[in-house]
C-alpha cells in the first residue's frame, strides 16, 4: 500500500548525494542488530557498551563519520572504518512540494530504486519509507507494483531511508511518526522491517514509540499473525479498497488467494493482541468502488470494529485508467458511512505539486518537473 495516491510531477536532480564507492568490501552498518554490533566489538578486543555509543551517534547525533566519534577510542574508530559504512545508498533525485513535503528517489548499491516521503504538518514530521524494490502485490491503481518486485530491501537500507529523511529536518524538527507505507508490501520482508524498526523505536536509536509507528498491508494473515505474536504493539493499516471478494479480487489481486473474511479476522485478532485500533485504507477511485451500494456494504463490514477508515479520493497515475470521484460522490459516500456507524476520515492529500505516490518518481524521472529541486 503506497503512502500518497497521488499523481505528481518529477524532477531529476542528477546528483547523488554521498555517492557510493562500487566494489567497497565493507559491510553496511545498519544491517547489524545492536547484538550483532555488541559481538562484534568483543571479537574486537572492545567493550559491547560502546554499541549504544555507535548506534546514538548514528541516529541522535546524525554522524555518519566514524572519525567524528569523539567518545570512542581512536582505535576503534579506525577499526570500524576498516569494516563498515554507514551510508551505502545515493539520494539521486530529490523534490520539494509547496506545502512542505520532501520526497526523495534513493539509488541502492545493486543499481535499484526506492522512494520515501518527509510529511511535515503542523509539529508532526512523519517519514513514509519503502520495504522492497517494487511490489508483487499487484493493486492496480497503483505504481508502485506496475514493474512486479525486483527483492526485498535490507534492514539497513530501510534504516538508511529515515536517516536520509531525518538528516533534512532543521535543529528545532524532531521526526515524530513512521510508516511503513512506501513502496512494497512490508509483511512480506516481515523480519527485515522488524529489524529496522527495533532500532527505529531504541532510544538510542530514534527514539519513535510504537504508538507512533504504522505498518501498512494488503492484509497477508499469516504474517498479520506473526506481527501479533512479535509482542511490540506497532499500529496496523489493512488496505481494503472493496467492500466485497469479487471487487477486491479485482483491485487487489492477492485477494483471490485470501479473501476478506480472512483478512478481517486476522486484523482483529491483531487488535485483541496489541490493544491498537486498527485502521482500514480506502482509496476511492470514481465509478468503481465509490456507489451507495459500495459505502452501505462497507459500513456493513466495518461498525462493529474498532476502527478508523481512512477513505483516500484517488489522483490518476499516468497509464492507468482511473480517476477521482466528483465532489458530490465523495459526499455521499461520506455521508453513508458516518451514518452506518463507522469512524471515518478522508486523508488530506500532501505534496499535490510533486510526485509523492508511491513509484511515480521512479517511473517517470525525465519528465517536466513542477516541483522544486533541493539537491
Amino acid at each position: 500500500m503506497c503512502c500518497l495516491t497521488v499523481n505528481l510531477p518529477v524532477i531529476d536532480s542528477g546528483v547523488p548525494l554521498q555517492a557510493v564507492p562500487s566494489g567497497d568490501p565493507r559491510r553496511h552498518l545498519l544491517d547489524l542488530s545492536e547484538d550483532d554490533l555488541k559481538q562484534w566489538l568483543v571479537d574486537q578486543g572492545q567493550p559491547g557498551f560502546r554499541a549504544k555509543q555507535i548506534i546514538h551517534w548514528v541516529f541522535q547525533r546524525r554522524v555518519s563519520d566514524f572519525q567524528e566519534m569523539s567518545d570512542l577510542p581512536k582505535t576503534l574508530r579506525s577499526q570500524l572504518d576498516e569494516a563498515f559504512r554507514v551510508l551505502v545508498t545515493s539520494p539521486s533525485a530529490v523534490v520539494q512540494s509547496s506545502d512542505g513535503t520532501d520526497k526523495l528517489l534513493i539509488g541502492l548499491p545493486d543499481g535499484g530504486e526506492v522512494e520515501c516521503v518527509l510529511l511535515r504538518d503542523g509539529l508532526r514530521r512523519s517519514i513514509c519509507v519503502s520495504s522492497q524494490v517494487g511490489c508483487a502485490m499487484g493493486c492496480v491503481f497503483c505504481a508502485s507494483g506496475l514493474d512486479g518486485v525486483d527483492r526485498n530491501l535490507t534492514t539497513g537500507e530501510i534504516l538508511e531511508q529515515m536517516l536520509l529523511l531525518q538528516a533534512r529536518l532543521g535543529e528545532d524538527e524532531r521526526l515524530s511518526h513512521i510508516v511503513m507505507m512506501g513502496m512494497g508490501e512490508p509483511l512480506a520482508n516481515l523480519d527485515r522491517v522488524l529489524g529496522a524498526l527495533n532500532i527505529a523505536r531504541s532510544s538510542d536509536g530514534l527514539g519513535i514509540s510504537p504508538r507512533r509507528i504504522t505498518i501498512s498491508t494488503v492484509g497477508l494473515p499469516a504474517a498479520i499473525d506473526r506481527l501479533a505474536n512479535n509482542g511490540t504493539p506497532y499500529n496496523l493499516a489493512v488496505s481494503l479498497h472493496a467492500p466485497n471478494d469479487q471487487l477486491r479480487s479485482e483491485l487487489v489481486p492477492i485477494n483471490k488467494k485470501i479473501g476478506i473474511d480472512k483478512v478481517l479476522d486476522a486484523a482483529d485478532r491483531y487488535f485483541e493482541k496489541s490493544g491498537r485500533r486498527l485502521t482500514f485504507e480506502y482509496v476511492l477511485l470514481r465509478g468503481v468502488n465509490d456507489s451507495v451500494d459500495h459505502g452501505r456494504q462497507l459500513a456493513k463490514l466495518l461498525r462493529h470494529r474498532t476502527v478508523l477508515l481512512n477513505v483516500i479520493p484517488y489522483n490518476p497515475v499516468e497509464g492507468l485508467p482511473y480517476s477521482t470521484p466528483s465532489r458530490s460522490s465523495i459526499a455521499d459516500f461520506r455521508q453513508i458511512l458516518e451514518t452506518g456507524g463507522v469512524n471515518v476520515k478522508f486523508r488530506q492529500r500532501k505534496g499535490d505539486d510533486i510526485d509523492a505516490a508511491c513509484g511515480q518518481l521512479r517511473r517517470n524521472r525525465g519528465t517536466s518537473p513542477t516541483g522544486q529541486s533541493i539537491v
